[in-house]
This record gives C-alpha cells, sequence and structure tokens, in this order.
C-alpha cells in the first residue's frame, strides 16, 4: 500500500493519498479480519512509515544515526514486501500487557508470601537448597540476558506491530527474572546460610555454565535486530530455555520437597508460549514472501546453524545438574530429546528444517 504524495509544503507532516483517504470511517489499513480488532486500531501504523502516509522522510532522527530517519530497513538482513502483513497472534498491547503482566506477579507474590507463612522452605531437602542458590540464581542471569537483547532489538524494527511484540518478550523475561530475584531474597531470609551472592558467581565461573553464557551473549553482540529476536525463540528456548525451566525445576522441585519453586516460574512457559506464536507468525511471513522467500529461507538457516550450535553446546554442558538433586524424577537424556522434538517441530513449521 504505497501512499501517493500531494502538494509537499515545507515542513507539511503528511498529506498523502491512500486507501481510506476520503473514507468517513477512517479505514486507512487493512485489517486482517473482517474487521479491524482493538490491538489494529492501536497498533497498526502508530509508528509512521514514509511508504505509506507520510510526504516527507521519517519524521524521528536521533543524533549520531546513519540518516534517513529512525527506522532503517537495512536494520536486518531479512527482506519483506510488506513488513506491514505482521499481527501477533496474541494481540497484545500496551492495556492488555500490563493487565496480564499485574495478574502473573500477583499471583507469584501470593505464592511466595503464603508459603513463607507455612514454613514450607522447611520441609526443602538440603540438597536442593544448594541447587536453588546455585542454579536457579544462575538462570535468572540468562533470562536477563534474552530480556536485555529483547529490549535493544525492539528499538530498529520497521513496525509498530513487531516492536510491541518483541517489546512485550523483554518484558515478559524482565518480569520472570525479577521474581527469581525476589523470590530467591525472600525464602533466603527464613533460611540460615543463604548466600544470595552464589548465583551470580555460578553463572560467571562454573563451567557447565559458561557455554549458556556464551549463546546469550552472542546473541546480546548481535547487530541484526531480528537475529536476535530469532535466535532467542526459534533456538534458545527450546532447546536451553525450556530445557532448564519445565524439564528441570518445573518437574525436580516438588520431588524434593519444593512446592514453590514450580509456580513462581510456570507463568514462563504461557509466556514463552505466546512469544513464540507471535515469532513464529513473522518469520513464517517473511520464508515465504512473496518476493524475498528464497533470501530470507537462506538467511534463516545460517541463524539455526550459528545459535544452534551454541544452544546444543549450552544444554549438554547442564548435563550435571539433572544429577545433583537427591531425588531426581526425570532424567536429562529424556528432557533433552523433548527438546529436540520441540525444535523439529518449530522448524517443520517454518519449512525450514
Amino acid at each position: 500500500m504505497v501512499a501517493t504524495s500531494s502538494s509537499v509544503g515545507s515542513g507539511a507532516a503528511g498529506a498523502a493519498s491512500f486507501i481510506g483517504s476520503t473514507s468517513r470511517r477512517y479505514n486507512y489499513f487493512e485489517p486482517r479480519g473482517k474487521r479491524a480488532t482493538h490491538y489494529e486500531d492501536v497498533t497498526v501504523d502508530v509508528q509512521p512509515d514514509p511508504e505509506r502516509y507520510l510526504i516527507q522522510d521519517w519524521i524521528i532522527e536521533f543524533e549520531g544515526g546513519k540518516g534517513g530517519g529512525a527506522y532503517q530497513k537495512d536494520n536486518t538482513a531479512a527482506l519483506s514486501s510488506n513488513w506491514h502483513a505482521f499481527r501477533a497472534p496474541d494481540q497484545e498491547w500496551e492495556r492488555t500487557h500490563f493487565q496480564r503482566q499485574s495478574k502473573i506477579e500477583t499471583m507469584v507474590q501470593n505464592v511466595i508470601s503464603n508459603a513463607r507463612k507455612a514454613g514450607a522452605h522447611k520441609a526443602f531437602d538440603k540438597a536442593w537448597l544448594t541447587i536453588l542458590q546455585k542454579h536457579l540464581g544462575a538462570w535468572k542471569h540468562a533470562e536477563f540476558g534474552m530480556a536485555t537483547s529483547l529490549m535493544q532489538a525492539q528499538r530498529y524494527g520497521y513496525t509498530q506491530m513487531i516492536n510491541n511484540a518483541t517489546l512485550t518478550n523483554s518484558s515478559y523475561k524482565m518480569r520472570l527474572t525479577q521474581d527469581i530475584t525476589l523470590y530467591l531474597a525472600e525464602i533466603g531470609m527464613d533460611i540460615e546460610g543463604w548466600n544470595d551472592e552464589l548465583g551470580k558467581q555460578t553463572w560467571l565461573e562454573d563451567p557447565i555454565w559458561q557455554p549458556a553464557r556464551e549463546a546469550i551473549e552472542t546473541i546480546m553482540g548481535c547487530e541484526d535486530y531480528l537475529e536476535q529476536y530469532f535466535a532467542i525463540n526459534i533456538v534458545f528456548e527450546p532447546l536451553v530455555g525450556e530445557l532448564v525451566r519445565s524439564g528441570f525445576f518445573m518437574q525436580a522441585a516438588a520431588a524434593n520437597n519444593d512446592f514453590i519453586t514450580p509456580p513462581v516460574i510456570s507463568a514462563a512457559e504461557a509466556d514463552y508460549e505466546r512469544n513464540l506464536a507471535n515469532t513464529v507468525d513473522l518469520i513464517y511471513l517473511l520464508a515465504n514472501d512473496e518476493t524475498h522467500a528464497d533470501h530470507n529461507r537462506k538467511l534463516f538457516r545460517s541463524w539455526i546453524a550459528r545459535h544452534g550450535a551454541l544452544a546444543e553446546k549450552a544444554a549438554n554442558a547442564l548435563q550435571p545438574v539433572w544429577s545433583q538433586p537427591h531425588s531426581k524424577p526425570v532424567s536429562f537424556q529424556d528432557v533433552k530429546e523433548v527438546s529436540r522434538e520441540r525444535l523439529a517441530q518449530i522448524l517443520a513449521e517454518l519449512g525450514l528444517n
């Protein structure tokens, strides 16, 4: 949908002709369904695009930028015939996002508060206490790294729909990082000898966590915002994220008399399902683009190869964690196979396997 400029005056902000220009319904974009959803009304074209409505270039520019406005199509190597075709399946925008985050936070804080009042931590297996301090404490740094990467990535998206999906993804990760930090700090107040710094020390120094650090820091160092989004949700999360969260903590906790940890981190699995659906929808559009499909598929496969190797290395290095609890309800090989099947399912849906 290319905008056609009318007379261009000095300092004119935009008087282009486009679909819906003369409509009293203000139908300035094409909804995905029969009617525009509330999500589309408050998201589509909130970020103006000179190829659609503006008669001049981007209206936002930053000092030290490359010129041509704040948003550049070469911020990613992926190509699209229409970046505006993407609509996030979770239909999340500012209001709905804050409402959902608030509900999750209320649930998490109630769980922690009630568990502390009941003295639930007293039943924890002693070895499990060390695991929480070291490994759950280390995992929060991985979540923070992903949150930081996504926060950076959302700055460069070419449309508001892409930026919204990326930013809410970052927000969910940041919330989980905060939840884990507060959870460990609060139960630590009731446990003699608790060390809040052990998680950070483990993340920085323990050999079994260094490949995970490498994978996360490689993502953080990517200059392509879409590669960061892709690497986190398509590659790292199924191979490492779900492996650690649901493959270890959510399964091993109860077997070691810990009924607090699973509900604290359980919301992260629902978060990932939403974030994955958004990512798959965007990548599918690009992988099947009418003009650039071949280019994009080749690019995505290179990202899979690069980040997949690092994520696989990270997952394998974490195997000793599964042997540390006294009660071992699930084996590393079993959950590792599940993660591989999960990745294969995602790639098959995208046609990239």
